[in-house]
């Protein structure tokens, strides 16, 4: 009776199995018997027994209670016919009245698989399932348990499914082979709601998915549909671009993709200790894995280009920049026609930034990355996007959650005229994804924090309006796993291309990228800001972060969306007005030396700024090598970072200067590297001529901020000197006073933006470096800043 092993809904047959041992067979027997009752189309019941024996096989007992009326039943003349074959065995019963019954054994050594079959009354005539389908039983299938949630295999073979769907009328189980993985599944299961559902999480367990290399769940009508990915699988396939579907006029794109059976990689963490920075010390370097490596002027072989290898190889960079902290840009699993900010999995690195271009080799080569940025002291935080999907709502577009519950999972109806699909952050369902994914990526991947992308919508509630209490942030903030890392909030939309500073609840845990930093400082060095605008970003944006303290502030001028650091000084035409930029004096690529000289100097004084103003500074990739989108804002137009730049005298030049700049605010940590805010006895803010600033005046475009160190006597003198910096923004050169500094020291010119190379900047060792009389004038040149440090006078 081995035909009675039967696909379902398919002609492809059951891959031939490893033979067990005598040993495992005997266990198996022990464990291994299966119960179904079916009601038939005749409104009877059939009863199914299968249990494993000793002979590397089943035996299968099907009973048929008497039931008066039914067709057949009285004469007990019944039979059982293996599905799409010419067998048949007669059910028999042992007197009038008694169950029909029969009793045979198949030849199977591995489960799970499914013994089909259908019964025939004298006359020929079929009974089937109440669905009019044939009796299908799954072997080697149970009950399963309903925690935790995607699939979990067991040591010895065995597998267990988790799959949550309140809204499924029936979900199916697809298995595929390696053979298969694009075409029909090789066995399906259908879960018994009675059997395999608890509350509203479908489960299942196999003996064993041996021969099977991937699998997906129907969440149809009645298990309908194309099969849908695991939101909880650990190794995925590839998104598997389909047949375009016509709806509405429209030709869309069909996507689905399969999570692996197969366990992730086994790692070795060694001796990897995360470096676990204070959050104030933070030096932060943003960067794409593909983008940052890709171009041939890497020098990097064509399988470790643009993935994480390409990352960790280029670690000395970072390190050369004074960076500690890489932030990346999400490496989810994306579609690739929209970009990395449309994921469709949270749970594994896309398998793009891998040199094998698989998910598990993913999984390797970024935890290989991380172990490389931790052994040299820097931290890896994740950019994550958690607020909406690649998935669309066509049924042909549905990936993974939008199929398999879409009430759950999704705000229902459009926001603020959002068409995207907005997941629902703070329902109990999408939040305890998101925590277990977070929790995941900390204890399994060893990332240091997260950087929460299009952060407004993570306080909307199921229906769209704003919680003063979002739980899903209060969770995040107070979490003992994810309460150790650094968590920020950016408020960039990848939806709408947006960027709107809001009120964040924080809980005085949560950070925020800070929108407003870059905007000021743009327009301060336009020449259209109020000088009370720089200086409140200087000091840490108390207006933002008065409850937090200036840690708490990410500090940006350029971002991976909108213009580069190198655009900004060089594009400014009617259409970029919302960037706030400037030419300085010619539109696009110039060969005019003047015009060239004042974009070094503008770069050099975004740079500056970034760096002296508390808080933490954020440099882009390529703000330190001239990288140019050719004026264009959109994210999609990024091209890959060009290497030789950093041959160039320009480049040696900038990243000596943001090298610089990272050690002395380390240096001065003192002042730059604080949680608290300064002391308002410990900032003077002048004019030129140490007068009172002309705050409200817009036509002011010239700021002193005199910085007093405290001296508290557990510090040396040499790094306990004032601060004295000037900020010019004007079109011509400005006079400025110096105050008097303190008894047995002297002014000491750190930098000056106007100056040419080597001279614009000098370490304490630089016997370049200028003394200045207190009392006396400096001339601070248009468009430039200086910085000034008091130290012992030793002459």
């Amino acid at each position: 009776m081995s035909s009675l092993l039967a696909p379902p809904a398919s002609t492809r047959g059951i891959l031939p199995p490893r033979r067990p041992s005598p040993r495992a067979l005997t266990a198996r027997a022990a464990r291994s018997c299966y119960r179904y009752r079916f009601r038939t189309d005749d409104d009877g019941v059939v009863d199914v027994a299968v249990a494993a024996n000793d002979s590397n096989g089943y035996t299968v007992g099907v009973e048929v209670p008497p039931r008066p009326g039914a067709r057949g039943r009285p004469d007990g003349n019944l039979l059982l016919h293996a599905a799409d074959s010419g067998d048949a065995v007669p059910l028999a019963s042992p007197g009038h009245g008694a169950s029909l019954s029969a009793s045979l054994s198949i030849h199977a050594s591995r489960a799970p698989f499914n013994l089909s079959f259908l019964l025939t009354d004298p006359a020929g005539t079929e009974i089937r399932t109440h669905r009019r389908t044939a009796f299908r039983v799954p072997v080697g299938v149970g009950q399963g348990s309903p925690a935790p949630l995607g699939l979990t295999l067991s040591d010895s073979g065995a597998a267990n499914f988790a799959l949550y769907s309140k809204t499924a009328q029936g979900v199916v189980l697809c298995l595929y082979t390696a053979a298969a993985a694009a075409d029909e599944p090789a066995l399906e299961i259908e879960l018994d709601p009675y059997v395999n559902r608890t509350g509203n999480v479908w489960h299942a367990s196999l003996e064993s998915v041996a021969g099977y290399a991937s699998y997906g769940f129907r969440c149809g009508l009645f298990g309908t549909g194309h099969p849908l990915l695991d939101p909880y699988a650990r190794v995925i396939g590839d998104l598997v671009a389909g047949d375009s579907v016509y709806e509405e006029g429209a030709a869309l794109p069909s996507m689905s993709c399969l999570g692996s059976l197969a366990s992730p990689p086994s790692y070795n963490w060694g001796r990897d200790r995360r470096p676990r920075l204070p959050l104030e010390n933070l030096v932060v370097y943003r960067a794409n894995v593909a983008s940052f490596t890709k171009d041939r002027s890497s020098g990097l072989p064509d399988d470790v280009a643009g993935t994480f290898s390409g990352m960790a190889a280029k670690v000395q960079h970072f390190k050369s920049l004074g960076v500690n902290a890489v932030l990346l840009e999400p490496v989810f699993p994306f579609d690739q026609a929209k970009g990395p900010y449309f994921p469709y999995h949270f749970f594994s690195p896309a398998s793009s930034y891998s040199a094998e271009g698989s998910s598990a080799s993913a999984i390797t080569a970024m935890k290989d990355m991380v172990k490389a940025m931790h052994r040299n002291g820097i931290e890896v935080l994740l950019e994550v996007v958690f607020t909406h999907t690649a998935e669309g709502e066509a049924e042909c577009q549905m990936i993974s959650t939008r199929g398999i519950d879409n009430s759950s999972y999704y705000i229902s109806g459009e926001i603020a005229g959002c068409k995207s699909g907005i997941l629902n952050c703070n329902g109990p369902v999408t939040q305890k994804l998101i925590l277990d994914s977070l929790r995941h990526w900390v204890l399994d991947f060893h990332v240091d924090g997260f950087c929460f992308i299009n952060a407004p919508f993570l306080v909307r509630g199921p229906r769209g309006e704003y919680l003063s209490r979002p739980p899903l942030l209060e969770s995040i903030a107070f979490d003992p796993v994810l309460s150790k890392t650094k968590i920020i909030a950016d408020p960039w939309s990848p939806l709408d291309i947006s960027n709107v500073q809001f009120p964040f609840p924080h809980w005085k845990r949560w950070a925020e990228m800070n929108a407003r930093f870059s905007i000021d400082v743009r327009r301060f060095l336009k020449g259209e800001a109020l000088v009370s605008d720089l200086a409140t970003r200087l000091c840490g944006s108390g207006d933002l972060f008065a409850s937090r303290g200036p840690a708490f502030s990410f500090n940006y001028v350029s971002r991976n969306a909108g213009l580069t650091l190198v655009d900004l000084v060089s594009f400014s035409n009617d259409n970029l007005a919302s960037e706030s930029s400037w030419n300085c004096g010619e539109e696009g690529p110039s060969e005019n030396s003047a015009v060239l000289e004042m974009r070094l100097r503008q770069i050099r004084n975004f740079i500056f700024i970034l760096f002296v103003s508390l808080g933490i500074p954020v440099l882009n990739m390529g703000d330190e090598c001239g990288h140019s989108s050719a004026g264009s804002t959109s994210y999609k137009e990024r091209v890959p970072l060009n290497w030789k730049g950093l041959k160039t005298t320009f480049v040696k030049e900038v990243t000596g200067f943001i090298s610089f700049l990272a050690a002395f605010r380390s240096r001065r940590g003192d002042i730059f590297q604080r949680r608290e805010f300064l002391k308002l006895e410990n900032i003077n803010w002048h004019g030129s001529d140490l007068s009172e600033p002309q705050w409200e005046d817009p036509g002011s475009k010239f700021l002193c901020m005199h910085i007093i160190a405290e001296n508290d006597g557990n510090k040396s003198d040499s790094i306990r000197g004032d601060l004295y910096i000037c900020f010019n923004a004007n079109v011509e050169s400005v006079s400025a006073t110096l105050p008097v500094p303190a008894e047995g020291t002297l002014w000491l010119r750190l930098v000056d933006t106007s100056l040419a190379l080597p001279g614009f900047f000098g370490t304490e060792s630089n016997p370049k470096r200028k003394q200045v009389l207190g009392c006396s004038s400096y001339e601070v040149k248009a468009h430039s800043c200086v910085l000034f440090e008091s130290t012992r006078d030793l002459s």
